[in-house]
C-alpha cells in the first residue's frame, strides 16, 4: 500500500507571532461585542476603551498584561468568592520548560486561571492546546491564537487524526525541549462531565509518538507537571448532567454554537471558591518503573502516577461533601456542613433542574447532577 503523506504541518497549529497577533487583534477590535466586553472589563472608562487597546497591541505579551490579566481579574472579582493556589514551587523548581497536564472542568477558565497564576508570579506563560471546534469563527480564532493557543484538530477521520497527532506531538516536544515555551494541555479530550478526573491513555501515546529516544528519556524530557483545578460550583454543571442523561439513550449531538455558549456560561456563572493545585513533576523513578512494563502497561503506569497527583490535589468543598452524602444516603461527611448548607444546595439543584425540557427524567437528572459533585470524593476514596 502506498504511504499517505502527512500534509499537516506545524505552521497550521502554532500560535500567532507578535506581528500576526497585532493584525488579528485589530480585526477583533471591529467586532460589535467589543463594546459590551469593554463595559465589563473597564466599567469606569469610555465604552471604546477596549477597542482602542486592541488596536494598539504590539505583541502577545502585551495582550496578556494589558487585557487578558484584566479579563481574569474581572472573572475573579465578579464570579468567584475566593481564588487560591498552591504548589507554585513545583514549577519554579523545574529545570527547563514543562508540560502542564491539567484536569479539565471548564473550556476556557482552566487554562486562563493557570496563566493568571504564572503571570502573577512573574513566570513565563505557557502555550495552550485548544480544540479547533472553538476556532470555527475567524474572530474567535484570531483572539485565541493571539493568546498562545495551539490548534488541536478534532472531528476528523482516524487516518487524519493519526497524522495530525504526529504533528502535535512533535510541536509540543520541540517547544518544550528547545526551551521556547512550556505547554498546557488537558488530561483528556473535552471536559470531564461526571466529576471523575482521568487521563486518557491515548494522550500519553500521542506524547510518545515524537520521541526519538528510549521510553524513559522521551517522557523525562517533557517535564510533566500534573495540575488540578477545583470549583465549588462546577461550571456548566446542569449542561454536563443533561448531556450525560441524553447520552444514555442516544448519541448526543451538539447544537450550533453550543461550545461558545458553554464558554460564556462558564465565565458568567457564579463559581464560589476556586483552587488551583500545581502538582509535583513526574519523577525519574516513576518513569523508570513505567519503562519496565510491557507495551500499553507503560502508559497506564504514567497515567496512574499523574491521576494520583490530580486526585490528591483536588480541593473538596461543602458542595462535594453534601452531594456525596445525598447520593449514598449517609452522613459520612456531615462534619463539613450544616442543615442550612444542605437546604441551600438542594435549592440550588432544583433551580438548575428547572431548565430541563419535558421528557427528561428529573430524578435521574438530579442523581447525575449530584454525582458530578460527589465523584471527586469517590476518586479520593478509591486511592486508598
Amino acid at each position: 500500500m502506498e504511504e499517505v503523506k502527512n500534509t499537516y504541518i506545524e505552521e497550521d497549529i502554532r500560535p500567532f507571532t507578535d506581528e500576526e497577533a497585532k493584525v488579528a487583534l485589530a480585526k477583533v477590535a471591529r467586532h460589535p461585542m467589543v463594546g459590551v466586553l469593554s463595559k465589563y472589563l473597564f466599567p469606569n472608562e469610555p465604552v471604546n476603551t477596549l477597542r482602542k487597546m486592541l488596536k494598539s497591541i504590539d505583541s502577545v505579551d502585551e495582550f496578556q498584561s494589558a487585557i487578558m490579566s484584566k479579563a481574569v481579574e474581572w472573572v475573579i472579582k465578579n464570579t468567584v468568592d475566593t481564588f487560591t493556589y498552591d504548589g507554585i514551587e513545583n514549577i519554579q523548581n523545574v529545570d527547563g520548560k514543562f508540560l502542564a497536564m491539567s484536569n479539565h472542568r471548564d473550556i476556557i477558565l482552566d487554562p486562563a486561571f493557570t496563566q493568571y497564576v504564572l503571570w502573577s508570579n512573574k513566570l513565563p506563560l505557557t502555550e495552550i492546546c485548544v480544540g479547533d471546534n472553538l476556532l470555527s469563527d475567524p474572530v474567535v480564532e484570531g483572539l485565541l491564537r493571539s493568546n498562545r493557543m495551539i490548534k488541536v484538530l478534532r472531528g476528523i477521520s482516524a487516518r487524519e487524526l493519526y497524522l495530525s497527532s504526529q504533528v502535535l506531538s512533535r510541536y509540543i516536544r520541540d517547544t518544550i525541549v528547545s526551551g521556547k515555551s512550556s505547554v498546557w494541555i488537558a488530561q483528556r479530550q473535552g471536559r470531564t462531565k461526571d466529576g471523575a478526573d482521568i487521563t486518557e491513555q491515548g494522550l500519553l501515546k500521542m506524547f510518545d509518538m515524537s520521541g526519538e529516544k528510549d521510553f524513559k528519556s522521551n517522557f523525562m524530557e517533557l517535564n510533566i507537571v500534573p495540575l488540578c483545578i477545583s470549583y465549588e460550583y462546577e461550571p456548566c454543571d446542569f449542561k454536563k448532567a443533561r448531556e450525560i442523561l441524553i447520552s444514555r439513550t442516544e448519541k448526543y449531538v451538539k447544537k450550533k454554537n453550543e461550545d461558545m455558549h458553554s464558554i460564556l456560561t462558564g465565565i458568567r456563572q457564579q463559581k464560589g471558591h476556586v483552587h488551583l493545585h500545581i502538582g509535583r513533576p513526574l519523577t525519574e523513578e516513576e518513569i523508570e518503573m513505567a519503562s519496565h512494563c510491557d507495551k500499553n502497561d507503560r502508559y497506564q503506569w504514567i497515567r496512574h502516577a499523574a491521576d494520583r497527583r490530580v486526585i490528591e490535589g483536588y480541593k473538596l468543598w461543602k458542595t462535594n461533601y453534601i452531594a456525596y452524602d445525598l447520593v449514598f444516603g449517609v452522613n459520612k461527611y456531615s462534619m463539613y456542613y450544616n442543615d442550612a448548607d444542605v437546604e441551600a444546595f438542594k435549592a440550588y439543584t432544583e433551580h438548575k433542574l428547572k431548565k430541563a425540557e419535558r421528557g427528561l427524567d428529573k430524578d435521574e437528572l438530579r442523581d447525575i447532577f449530584w454525582r458530578i459533585y460527589a465523584n471527586p470524593i469517590v476518586s479520593k476514596e478509591n486511592l486508598f
